[in-house]
């Protein structure tokens, strides 16, 4: 049987051939995308990044971890490519899309995070870190990398942090009473305020800042003003132990006002009654009784004084130093090295503020950046100008004042300004005040018993320091202490330690809170109080 003849398949256009093609693409397509999806689920389903991200839960000393951690402020181009731990403040956040971008915040240093979803990094690893609230802390393993364009926005702008694991130590309540961004905002000027009525960024008032002190010191500002305030006491502290003085410790109660006068705070002491110490003049005094020979100590100190101003505070923190002599306070002595006794506790703080501005640059910068200030300005040498002499260029720049008249806090502030225009210098000394106006320890001018050998030191054109020569002996104590109407019997302790022999002696208080205040040219002294006390705040 012969074979059927084979049937030619029709020829198809090239037409009909390139819609073929493009037929099947389009299938090949299709069926790619359906896998793309369902390993794209899969992915989803079985979150690759899960063991990256979290809640550590509360940390109880249940386990301990061995992760090096980096500190923000050592984060830098040095330790490029380097992969690190570093835990620190959620700071802003922002995502958008398949990326999020993180500011960690760590006292006054910040650096930026990045993350961006990929195949280490899962979508459900952005959305959990996307969703951390702001002021949470959290660690973070990330990869030190350097970037082409400075991030203004951080200190650490040369670098950036690209996040492989994120973990929440401790979330914060997503509802903030105020934003540490608005609290860190330095205020208009009534110039910008004109300028821009519509557009001004919120500013958050200093009442409701101290209301809520616990956010308000997270602010790099409040970092940097007590990083500095630490470092004036533990400046005069070094100093002074360089130069021989031992550090005391003084009672707080007290059975009599230490320098006299209303300003005290009474308590009830059992059966009796006590005083809270204006300040540990009297027993650094003791101690010189005692043969130390040079003193100091750093404590808290009550004025009961009814003034809600931003220069006044009823508990402050007082660093105070008293020294022997031989016969004047004005000579050079030789201990350790030759020194003079007032110009001693000049030179004390001058070198206090050389070391502050070697030390803190970050810091009064830090501080700079939102109250703006003139950099404070001291001579090498201290200037030391007599009262009489301050007293006439007073009435040079026409303010009339008697020879015996104390400065008031406008005209101190007058005076600094001459003396910063004559002489160039934010910090003096003003010697020989006049004997009315001191306490009733102070001994007067051998020569003019109108005057005292006392003195005061400024810093801006403001008091920060009172000091002098001591009365060392009993009897003239007594009849000081009478004429200033002290309770004997209440300083009877006090007057008897002089009774046995005391060297001549003098020294000063100086206020802490003042000193940070001035140095750093802010506006009112609570800025400069961890948690300040005056007669309407007594919380938190």
């Amino acid at each position: 049987m012969a074979d059927a003849p084979e049937v030619e398949a029709p020829k198809l256009s090239k037409k009909e051939l390139n819609k073929l093609a493009r037929k099947a693409k389009k299938d090949e397509k299709v069926t790619e995308k359906g896998g793309n999806q369902q390993q794209s689920a899969s992915m989803e389903q079985e979150d690759y990044s899960k063991d990256f991200y979290g809640s550590y839960g509360l940390v109880n000393s249940s386990e301990k971890k061995e992760l090096n951690f980096l500190r923000v402020k050592e984060i830098n181009v040095s330790n490029a490519t380097k992969d690190i731990w570093v835990r620190g403040r959620v700071h802003t956040i922002r995502s958008k899309g398949k990326n999020c971008f993180i500011v960690l915040r760590q006292g006054v240093y910040t650096v930026q995070i990045a993350m961006f979803m990929n195949d280490k990094i899962s979508k459900q690893m952005l959305k959990f870190v996307s969703s951390i609230s702001k002021e949470s802390i959290i660690d973070v393993y990330a990869t030190i990398n350097k970037v082409e364009t400075p991030i203004e926005s951080c200190t650490q702008k040369d670098v950036e942090l690209l996040a492989q694991q994120v973990f929440v130590v401790s979330a914060s309540a997503p509802k903030l009473p105020l934003q540490i961004e608005d609290a860190s905002r330095r205020a208009p000027t009534d110039e910008e305020k004109a300028k821009e009525q519509e557009n001004q960024l919120a500013v958050v008032n200093l009442d409701t800042r101290l209301d809520n002190r616990v956010l308000d010191l997270r602010t790099t500002t409040s970092h940097a003003i007590f990083r500095i305030q630490a470092g004036v006491c533990n400046q005069f502290r070094n100093i002074l132990d360089a130069r021989g003085f031992i550090e005391i410790m003084a009672p707080k109660i007290i059975s009599a006002p230490s320098e006299g006068g209303a300003n005290v705070f009474e308590v009830s002491y059992f059966k009796g009654s006590a005083y809270l110490a204006q300040s540990p003049q009297l027993y650094k005094q003791m101690a010189i009784a005692g043969d130390f020979e040079k003193v100091y100590t750093i404590g808290p100190v009550f004025r009961a004084e009814d003034s809600n101003t931003h220069r006044h505070m009823t508990e402050f923190v007082g660093l105070d130093l008293e020294m022997a002599f031989n016969f004047h306070y004005h000579e050079k002595l030789k201990f350790y090295f030759i020194f003079q006794v007032m110009e001693t506790i000049a030179e004390v703080l001058t070198q206090m503020f050389k070391g502050l501005q070697e030390k803190y640059q970050d810091e009064i910068a830090a501080v700079g950046n939102q109250y703006p200030a003139e950099p404070f300005q001291f001579c090498e040498k201290p200037l030391i100008l007599k009262y009489p002499d301050a007293i006439a260029l007073l009435r040079e720049n026409g303010i009339e004042i008697g020879d015996e008249d104390d400065l008031s806090t406008p005209v101190e502030k007058f005076l600094g300004k001459l003396v910063k225009e004559k002489y160039s210098t934010d910090f003096y000394v003003l010697d020989k005040f006049p004997l009315a106006v001191r306490p009733f320890y102070t001994m007067p001018d051998f020569k003019d018993k109108k005057y005292s050998n006392s003195y005061d030191m400024f810093m801006r054109g403001e008091e920060i320091l009172s000091g002098a020569q001591r009365i060392h002996d009993a009897d003239m104590l007594v009849e000081r202490a009478t004429h200033h109407q002290v309770d004997l019997a209440k300083i009877q302790s006090y007057i008897d330690a002089f009774k046995y022999g005391c060297p001549p002696h003098a020294g000063g208080g100086i206020g802490l809170e003042r000193v940070t205040m001035l140095f750093l040219g802010l506006h009112n002294i609570r800025l400069a109080s961890l948690f300040p006390r005056d007669p309407k705040r007594i919380t938190p």
